[in-house]
């Protein structure tokens, strides 16, 4: 068994889907739009297999969870790219690129490499090897 994907409202659908592109290199899929109900995604695939899925809506109620703070439910994701050294350029590059980074590159106490990071719209991010 393996999580297909995973899903999330968003304000700025084209900012969010040229966010993920640009810093994991996921291929975006041809933009989906029911005209009757104004829903808009975009499947968003990585090498791996795995996948999100950007959904935009009107009146979508925005999430009541703080991005820094820590909630009941889901609060991250991680992605995977490879190496410690890839940890550390990424987060650098986004950094640079004016992103939060939560929580710098460092070693966890369960052994995991990784740093955290808000996406454009405050949702976490765990790179890790």
């Amino acid at each position: 068994m393996k999580i297909e994907h995973i899903a999330m409202w968003t304000k700025d659908l084209e900012r969010m889907r040229q966010f993920y592109q640009k810093y994991f290199g996921c291929a975006a899929s041809e933009k989906y739009l029911n005209p009757n109900t104004g829903f808009e995604s975009y499947f968003l695939s990585f090498d791996s297999g795995a996948r999100i899925e950007l959904m935009q809506k009107e009146h979508i109620p925005a999430n009541r969870n703080s991005a820094k703070e820590q909630y009941i439910g889901l609060i991250h994701f991680a992605l995977s790219v490879g190496s410690r050294d890839e940890v550390a350029a990424i987060t650098e590059r986004l950094r640079k690129d004016g992103f939060e980074i939560v929580g710098e590159p460092r070693t966890t106490g369960d052994g995991y490499f990784e740093s955290c990071l808000l996406d454009p719209e405050g949702n976490r991010i765990e790179i890790t090897v």
